[in-house]
């Protein structure tokens, strides 16, 4: 039985959902408790997933009671060991890690988290390399880019500009090759995926398993104004989503591969962040 069978149980709210046509949207709501921003409670529920977005799977197969607080301070101390972690992207590639798991029932295919040869090192390419594996089905493979932003439409011009880059052919197959060299091979779609990757497969092919989820936070108007999920924000959030949703279509994508937009709005990604970084340092000290 896969290790990743289990996970936590739904954290986000999913309060808009278009899934035809491509490019799809979900809007994802952390919601309110006793008036406030739950801020807390989403940090809480992504160091839920810590342990699985920063470790080797070989790693996660060793977790138990005994070995549970080395490993989770191991996971802490390999996403960063910085006090200039304000333009660091390692949260919003923890977001995307749990928001993919959440939505899409994904396994990680590699962890590059685990791979960096220094804490502090940033690692280039696609933020999150998962799998979906439907059954009697092939294997689909995950490949999602996040931009953790305070401005929507900033962040979503820089991601559309990644995905262009990402998808040029000399790309994908230095990429493809990367991910297959760092399967764990204790890993039970390990096999799967190197065959779906083998450099001797046309790209046609390869391309037509791809799915892309692209996540993108900022700073909400709409969030920032109410302090409870009242019938105006509901309302106020749908239309914001829908606006992104459309701003996101004009731009010049990339051709034959299926995207899906995940919109995360924050009250403020400063503060956010912030408390990120002070979850992080508590379990670095364990």
């Amino acid at each position: 039985m896969s290790i990743y069978r289990s996970k936590p149980s739904p954290f986000f709210e999913v309060r808009v959902q278009e899934l035809d046509p491509f490019p799809t949207v979900t809007g994802l709501c952390a919601g309110y408790e006793r008036g406030r921003w739950r801020a807390e409670e989403l940090g809480d529920y992504l160091f839920d997933y810590l342990a699985e977005f920063a470790l080797s799977h070989s790693e996660r197969e060793k977790f138990s009671h005994l070995t549970a607080r080395r490993l989770m301070q191991a996971a802490a101390k390999s996403v960063y060991e910085t006090d200039k972690f304000a333009q660091r992207g390692e949260f919003g590639e923890l977001m995307l890690h749990a928001v993919v798991r959440q939505l899409f029932d994904s396994e990680p295919a590699v962890s590059k988290i685990f791979y960096k040869s220094a804490s502090n090192d940033t690692v280039k390419g696609f933020d999150a390399v998962h799998v979906v594996a439907p059954p009697e089905a092939e294997l689909e493979l995950w490949l999602g880019e996040v931009k953790l932003y305070e401005d929507a439409k900033s962040a979503i011009r820089d991601v559309c500009s990644e995905l262009r880059k990402h998808y040029d052919d000399g790309f994908l197959r230095s990429e493809f090759a990367v991910v297959a060299r760092y399967l764990d091979p204790s890993w039970e779609h390990a096999a799967a995926l190197a065959a779906l990757l083998d450099l001797n497969a046309s790209l046609d092919e390869i391309v037509r398993w791809i799915r892309v989820p692209v996540l993108v936070t900022y700073d909400s108007a709409v969030l920032a104004s109410h302090t409870s999920s009242s019938e105006a924000y509901v309302a106020g959030f749908a239309e914001e989503i829908a606006g992104l949703h459309d701003y996101f279509k004009e731009r010049d994508l990339p051709a034959e591969i299926l995207i899906h937009l995940l919109l995360v709005p924050l009250r403020s990604k400063r503060e956010f962040l912030a408390t990120l970084d002070a979850k992080l340092r508590a379990w670095q000290a364990i």
